[in-house]
């Protein structure tokens, strides 16, 4: 009778923890309206070639803004504004724009900078998925195939955002690590903004 009992709470306790993931980033994203961090960020293209690392600074200011700063080893820009996002390139003196719209819905960038819980469910099938490496982690498979990725997790030691993971639909998969991780700071608006430099190439939206 005893093993039976033991089976029971093990189950039940499995049951928890699938549950706990999924909490975190509802917690995550009703106690978080802005977010800082610095990330590193590894590359491991699917046909074999050398993994790929660039580091740079997050920021994020929910619903739909978002600035990510590539510094190392080049200078990449992308920012959302709630209604374009923004890619600049300086060594090319390049700016891609594009209307940000229904396409953040099912991007990874959503997670993080989206609505809540129930708006996401609406673009992703969330998952516990169990504990790695001190963190507890969260599966997030977007409902449109068009979205790019295959899957996306999302790492939380207690209730601080960690890490996350990225396959896209070709197989290639990106590591990003979060240190320095600030919930709610002073950010200015200027952040989620952005104007082209002058003279350069402006393609898209």
């Amino acid at each position: 009778m005893r093993p039976l009992i033991l089976g029971v709470l093990l189950t039940l306790s499995a049951t928890a923890a699938r549950a706990d993931a999924v909490d975190r980033l509802r917690h995550f994203l009703e106690t978080t309206k802005l977010l800082r961090a610095d990330f590193s960020q590894t590359v491991l293209p699917k046909n074999g070639r050398k993994p790929q690392f660039s580091s740079g600074s997050m920021a994020i200011a929910r619903p739909h803004k978002f600035r990510w700063q590539i510094e190392k080893p080049y200078p990449q820009l992308i920012v959302g504004d709630g209604e374009k996002v923004w890619l600049h390139d300086p060594e090319l003196n390049q700016v891609t724009v594009k209307k940000q719209g229904a396409a953040l819905a099912g991007s990874p960038a959503a997670l993080l900078a989206g609505e809540g819980i129930a708006v996401l469910e609406k673009s992703f099938v969330l998952k516990d998925a169990g504990v790695r490496d001190g963190l507890e982690w969260l599966d997030a498979t977007p409902k449109n195939t068009d979205s790019g990725f295959e899957k996306v997790r999302i790492g939380f030691a207690g209730a601080e955002l960690r890490a996350m993971e990225l396959t896209d639909s070709f197989g290639q998969q990106t590591s990003l690590l979060f240190s320095k991780v600030e919930k709610n700071p002073a950010l200015a608006a200027a952040t989620f903004r952005f104007v082209p430099p002058k003279g350069a190439d402006v393609l898209g939206d």
